[in-house]
């Protein structure tokens, strides 16, 4: 699942408004007591902390809007067939609920052998009708296979079940497998499941829901989980009103485990604590860049989209924009580096994103444009400008436009900036109506579904008319539709190579966006009362609290003392 839209929920400012209604609306029907005995770590309890505002009491594990969702923790409560790790692809998944998966060669059919030892929290054995019963669920409602995973034939046989697709699932694989299972026995009652707050979850993992409040929601571990005990006792979620009461508590320690942007992290975080306060911000396959309005003139001109893509300053936007903290991209395929390594084509594996100017005017010159009076004119002799728009509040994207700016001045190119509220921004995003904004792309195990969120043309609407899942830009290139294609029925590995190699020459050679920030799956974090975080020089997961992977963290996770 895609966890952009929660990272650009860090960065914007609540609306007061919002905040005065969840608050009013939200139900505590769970709450029995939730005051804190004892500081972060006292018997066992581990605090973490987002700057999301009041929430809901809903634990509905498949809906991204839900409080489990949107503050992490029903990743501690339902578990996956199989765990993966988003800043290493490449690796072999790790069994989990499932011991082991074989998929066949064409990637139409997957077989799962259940861990036998598996059970609820409520005592009951998992089985292979529970998961099932789950895949089957998401063929049924649709609404609800965030994913869009194209379920077909499922079947239990034995203590197995069989997944059969009408195409290859090579694209999607990982994320079949890292699927939330829940109980049949408790879900198969659920008459309108879009809407179910799930108010009471059973999970199979090692965390039970204590009690909820619009403020905390606090976990227990479960009692005989089937894996084992756990160190952590307890989770204590606190949402805060932003980014700066999250910052706070993070620098005072009363939050231990976060992801905020904060611009000054050295003087606002790590230097309160230099012994203990530890972040880790690395890359996985998504990125942010500069989406250009393709169907607009003369942005739909690939040359003037190329040459301005080679006079960004993307280390003046690691640096300046996003503080450092958001991995830079140095290459102009726009694939982040490490992640990426395995996927880069041959003739990309040396280029650099390093600014060419005197390159960047010749390719302008030899497509017509000409510069006048030191405006560059378009082959029809009109004067190039455009708009950059995005959110008043997202200040990494607003100072990103702004590097931006100044970079293709030095082609002659005027450029403003405009701000919008962020739900103005997102319809006109979707309905194309812009220049050209600072947006993100999806993430996956392959660059696949960053190239494909960009370039589908399978996504394609005309101006006016929303796109809701990506080709923001209206970027009309059968030739990428095709390759993208390829990629994902592809059935030998030379193939996909083929595929992914013309991808990257599309988007280098074309620029339907400018790539300018890899996308961090990260976190800031204390070691003052738990050790055993994953870090650079032992990545087994990515750090951030929302990703299935935080369950691996936790139980890694031992006291310091």
């Amino acid at each position: 699942m895609s966890a952009f839209p929660q990272s650009r929920r860090v960065r914007a400012v609540a609306a007061a408004a919002i905040m005065v209604a969840l608050a009013a609306g939200c139900s505590d029907a769970n709450s029995k007591n939730n005051s804190s005995k004892g500081g972060a770590g006292a018997s066992g309890v581990l605090t973490l902390g987002k700057p999301d505002g009041p929430q809901t009491n809903n634990s509905n594990p498949f809906l991204a809007t839900s409080a489990a969702a949107t503050l992490g923790y029903r990743v501690m409560v339902y578990e996956p067939l199989a765990m993966t790790n988003r800043i290493k692809p490449a690796d072999k998944a790790k069994p989990w609920l499932a011991t082991d998966w074989k998929w066949e060669s064409n990637f139409t059919k997957v077989t799962f052998t259940l861990d036998p030892k598996a059970k609820w929290a409520d005592g009951k054995p998992l089985t292979a009708e529970d998961v099932a019963f789950t895949f089957n669920f998401l063929k049924e409602h649709k609404a609800l296979n965030a994913d869009g995973v194209p379920y077909d034939g499922v079947a239990v046989q034995g203590k197995q079940v069989v997944l059969t697709f009408k195409d290859s699932q090579f694209v999607n694989q990982n994320k079949i497998i890292q699927q939330y299972i829940v109980p049949k026995h408790i879900w198969a009652s659920i008459k309108n499941p879009e809407t179910f707050p799930n108010r009471t979850p059973v999970g199979s993992g090692p965390y039970q829901l204590k009690s909820f409040t619009p403020q905390t929601t606090t976990l227990t571990a479960t009692p005989n989980y089937w894996k084992g005990a756990t160190k952590v006792k307890e989770l204590r979620y606190t949402a805060y009103n932003d980014n700066s009461a999250a910052t706070t508590a993070l620098a005072s320690g009363k939050v231990e485990w976060s992801f905020v942007f904060m611009p000054n992290y050295k003087q606002l975080y790590i230097a309160k604590d230099p012994k203990n306060h530890k972040l880790w911000f690395p890359s996985g396959l998504g990125i942010h860049g500069l989406w250009f309005n393709t169907a607009r003139k003369p942005f739909d001109n690939p040359a003037l989209r190329k040459a301005m893509a080679m006079v960004v300053d993307r280390n003046a936007i690691y640096v300046q924009a996003e503080s450092t903290l958001y991995p830079e991209i140095t290459n102009p395929t726009g694939i982040p580096l490490p992640a990426g390594d395995p996927f880069l084509a041959p003739e990309y594996k040396s280029a650099t994103t390093k600014p060419d100017v005197a390159g960047a005017k010749k390719i302008l010159e030899e497509a017509g444009f000409k510069l006048d009076g030191g405006k560059l004119k378009d082959p029809s002799g009109k004067a190039v400008s455009l708009t950059f728009t995005d959110p008043a509040g997202w200040n990494d994207y607003i100072t990103g436009l702004s590097i931006i700016k100044d970079n293709i001045k030095q082609l002659g190119i005027d450029a403003k900036v405009k701000t919008q509220t962020a739900d103005a921004w997102g319809v006109d995003v979707a309905n194309g109506n812009f220049d050209a904004t600072l947006h993100w792309t999806n993430s996956g195990a392959t660059p696949y579904d960053m190239y494909q969120n960009i370039m589908d043309g399978v996504l394609l609407q005309p101006i006016g008319k929303p796109s809701q899942t990506g080709n923001f830009g209206r970027f009309n290139s059968p030739e990428a539709t095709k390759a993208l294609k390829d990629y994902a029925n592809a059935t030998e590995d030379a193939a996909r190579t083929t595929a992914m190699n013309t991808l990257q020459k599309i988007m280098v050679e074309q620029a339907p966006m400018i790539p300018t920030a890899a996308a961090p799956i990260g976190a800031e974090y204390s070691t003052k009362n738990w050790v055993g975080w994953p870090t650079e020089a032992d990545p087994y997961a990515p750090p951030q609290h929302t990703q299935p992977t935080a369950l691996e963290i936790v139980l890694n996770l031992k006291p310091a003392k």
